[in-house]
């Protein structure tokens, strides 16, 4: 199933619930972490482990967490592309999934569409997205490893 038609993106909202939704960023679906990268958007992303650690997911970064792993020090500082309450993302056809589809009207809905992203990372294609990233940024450079997609 088209996880773009099972979540369409909510209206336009800037509510104090919907704004606080912005504090952890929203995961984008792999094939949106491509096209973000290509857009230059690689170099405010992060990378997040599940905490299992048996999947990991590139999203958009906490606010000084960019090219990195996820790390709690920076969680408080919300969404990387928030600026001034506002999604710098709406409009441009890089905010991710998750960020379009969970609203106000729509509480406690919003697992169903983050199960559904995560499905889709644990995939060997997404794997493959992410160690390309870490080549991009330097990230695996600068942590010693060396990664080469297969």
């Amino acid at each position: 199933m088209n996880l773009y038609r099972k979540f369409p993106p909510s209206e336009p909202c800037s509510c104090n619930i919907c704004r606080d939704y912005c504090q952890r960023p929203g995961w984008w679906t792999p094939e949106e972490v491509q096209r973000a990268i290509g857009a230059g958007y690689g170099k405010r992303m992060m990378l997040e482990f599940s905490p299992d650690k048996t999947f990991s997911v590139l999203s958009p970064a906490f606010r000084g967490n960019e090219e990195n792993f996820a790390m709690q020090l920076y969680s408080g500082n919300g969404c990387t592309f928030l600026q001034n309450g506002l999604c710098e993302l709406f409009g441009t056809g890089f905010q991710p999934l998750e960020c379009r589809y969970c609203h106000h009207l729509r509480k406690g809905k919003g697992i169903s569409c983050h199960l559904a992203i995560e499905k889709e990372w644990k995939k060997n294609s997404s794997k493959r997205i992410i160690i390309q990233w870490g080549n991009q940024t330097g990230l695996w450079k600068q942590l010693g490893i060396s990664v080469i997609p297969k």
